[in-house]
């Protein structure tokens, strides 16, 4: 039943998100106030939109929301792969989770150290310039031995 409603909730989205859909619902729009004289304005008449449209809505949230979440789950954890097989620290795997204050904070540290790699790299990028492919590769392979052995100290950690 899950992977029914799964499949479901992503027919139905990438459906509801094409310009036909929307062009369809503009027109039922446009035919239901063509129609407000010939039924006098009537509740009913006030009624057919309000009840179809509330009930579509309800409806839609469920869906929609069922679709966003798989979404966000499956960028999730391609951000993780990322960042586990990259120079990148474990420390922001799971950061999602994080309250709005633990978040505004962390942003802030990253955007702190990112002004300051800023400040260095230019001395970087004029010393690796200089290097040959041999002690490019002979520095990368240094890196990734000391950021193995850095991880294997302190794994998955938050600050």
């Amino acid at each position: 039943m899950k992977h029914l409603f799964a499949r479901f909730a992503t027919k139905v989205s990438e459906w509801a998100g094409k310009p036909v859909i929307f062009i369809l619902a503009l027109i039922v729009v446009v035919i239901w106030a063509a129609l407000g004289p010939f039924f006098d304005y009537s509740e009913t008449w006030q009624l057919i939109i309000n009840t179809g449209t509330t009930i579509i809505t309800f409806l839609m949230v469920f869906v929609l929301q069922n679709a966003q979440t798989r979404d966000t789950r499956a960028i999730q954890a391609k951000l993780n792969e990322i960042i586990l097989t990259s120079h990148a620290e474990n420390r922001f795997i799971g950061i999602e989770n994080l309250d709005e204050e633990e978040l505004k904070r962390l942003d802030e540290l990253v955007a702190k150290a990112a002004k300051g790699r800023g400040e260095t790299e230019a001395g970087r990028t004029s010393e690796a310039a200089k290097a040959t492919p041999s002690k490019k590769a002979e520095a990368r392979k240094r890196s990734v031995a000391a950021k193995a052995s850095k991880q294997k100290q302190r794994p998955l950690e938050k600050n």
